[in-house]
């Protein structure tokens, strides 16, 4: 969904007004931490270049370079991201991701406030993810659960009210 980079009407700060007007009991946002929203071509190539290279490291140690899976994976949801993000300008880069701090800003503009989530939570889901490599690593942050490989952090998931 474009935002303000692109046209004078921010569609993404208009969609999170309405549904806080909707009353929900808990909106989640979970995005790739990455900006590859308004930076300009070479910042926005090396800022997907390093988050891409920990994707495909943290592939390497969780799924044999044959598996079907990781094949598809691959073809089907990394590779068109990656060309529209570097390939794409303007309207035609439809890939724009943001970093946690940036939602987080348009979450408390359109008046949700932060919901942090529990330790029991926290702590499950850090068993889970322990028993895949321990190279991946959940961090909370500012009410955020980051998810990451080693010290690059990929995933970030809040809960909002």
């Amino acid at each position: 969904m474009p935002d303000e980079s692109v046209s004078t009407v921010n569609e993404r700060d208009q969609l999170l007004r309405m549904v806080k007007s909707l009353n929900p009991k808990v909106v989640t946002v979970v995005e790739q931490d990455v900006n590859t929203n308004t930076a300009p071509f070479f910042p926005r190539f090396v800022e997907a270049y390093n988050y891409y290279s920990a994707v495909f490291a943290s592939l390497d140690a969780t799924l044999p370079r044959e598996s079907q899976d990781r094949v598809n994976v691959e073809r089907q949801c990394l590779a068109r991201d990656i060309v529209n993000i570097v390939a794409c300008e303007g309207e035609e880069r439809i890939e724009r991701y943001e970093v946690a701090g940036k939602w987080r800003a348009r979450m408390l503009m359109a008046g949700f406030t932060s919901c942090p989530m529990s330790p029991n939570v926290i702590d499950m889901i850090r068993g889970l993810i322990r028993q895949y490599c321990d190279r991946y690593k959940v961090k909370e942050e500012v009410g955020a659960l980051h998810f990451g490989w080693e010290d690059k952090s990929l995933i970030v998931s809040s809960a909002w009210r």
